[in-house]
């Protein structure tokens, strides 16, 4: 079989006719980083389309479900005094709607930003002006041999929104994540916190239980809607070998995401106001292990009076890819 250009097709027509092949200039730019990652492949992968002010909504909408991975973000440049003044837009799509916020991509894109923007690059602090509000992204100065940038946002102060004690929640709650009432601890209380956005944070008793979390997805988003909720995330301690504090799960709509910074912020202020963890204390979060794409987020807040504060999370981005999209 031949795969020459000139061989005809079924009516005769050489292939060199058939239309104009892969475009060899153009397109739309994108790129694609692996964010709280340790090594290249791992952490979660975001796409970045670096110059959006061509797309709809519609359209991003479009190409995050072409992408296919928990968020691609839209970088929408505009003047240099406007981007001094708000910060630089930035709009966050999953494959199936906007976010207003989400951890991952905001790291990830103010990494870019840090690699390449004509005015930021090598920049300390980067500001995103997202539809949540203006976020402000650190980078650390970079450690000997290791891969990527590592970058610290600082969050909204935490929103405590309801507990959930009873016999009844419990049973509910595991319904929904596929597990035993008895998988839940009865130590911390199952709770809405949002930093940006709102999760409802359930403390397993191991992760024998984190293993068997299996979301049933149509029920679980109706019963998060009627609480105020996005997602649930679900921790509990980590193995003492694993280097990290804490384990973490999130499944949503028909996967898992690799690593939650939107969601580890919420835990972090949880944790911290709970007291399973110290006031400032410098916390890891393992996610994405169960899917083969080891996460890690380093977290910390602040507690005063009753206050949680100063909610930061970090970890490291590292580029992979980039690219053009033909649309």
């Amino acid at each position: 079989m031949s795969f020459a250009g000139s061989h005809p097709d079924a009516e005769g027509r050489g292939a060199e006719d058939r239309g104009a092949g892969w475009p060899q200039t153009g397109g739309v730019p994108y790129a694609l980083a692996d964010v709280f990652a340790e090594q290249p492949l791992s952490g979660n992968p975001l796409a970045i389309v670096t110059d959006a002010r061509s797309l709809s909504s519609a359209a991003m909408q479009a190409v995050a479900r072409e992408t296919n991975l928990s968020e691609t973000t839209f970088i929408l440049p505009r003047s240099p005094a406007l981007e001094a003044e708000r910060g630089v837009q930035v709009r966050i799509f999953t494959v199936a709607e906007e976010l207003p916020f989400a951890g991952h991509p905001t790291l990830g894109t103010a990494s870019w930003l840090h690699w390449n923007h004509p005015r930021l690059q090598g920049a300390p602090r980067i500001t995103l002006d997202l539809p949540v509000g203006p976020i402000v992204v650190e980078f650390r100065a970079q450690e000997g041999g290791r891969p990527g940038v590592f970058a610290t946002m600082q969050q909204q102060d935490p929103v405590f929104g309801n507990c959930f004690t009873s016999t009844q929640d419990r049973e509910t709650v595991a319904a929904l994540l596929g597990l035993q009432p008895e998988a839940i601890a009865a130590d911390l209380p199952m709770q809405i916190v949002s930093t940006g956005m709102a999760f409802c944070i359930v403390p397993l008793r191991s992760l024998a239980a984190a293993a068997q979390v299996q979301l049933r997805g149509r029920e679980a988003a109706l019963w998060l809607r009627q609480h105020g909720a996005m997602f649930f995330y679900c921790i509990t301690p980590a193995a003492a070998q694993s280097g990290a504090d804490w384990h973490a799960r999130m499944q949503f709509y028909n996967g898992e995401d690799p690593a939650t910074g939107s969601a580890a912020g919420c835990a972090i202020a949880y944790l911290v106001q709970h007291g399973a963890v110290a006031s400032e204390c410098s916390t890891v979060i393992e996610q994405g292990i169960e899917m083969g794409r080891p996460s890690r987020i380093y977290v910390q807040a602040r507690r005063t009076h009753d206050t949680v504060r100063n909610v930061r999370v970090g970890g490291r981005t590292i580029p992979v890819a980039s690219g053009r999209l033909f649309l």
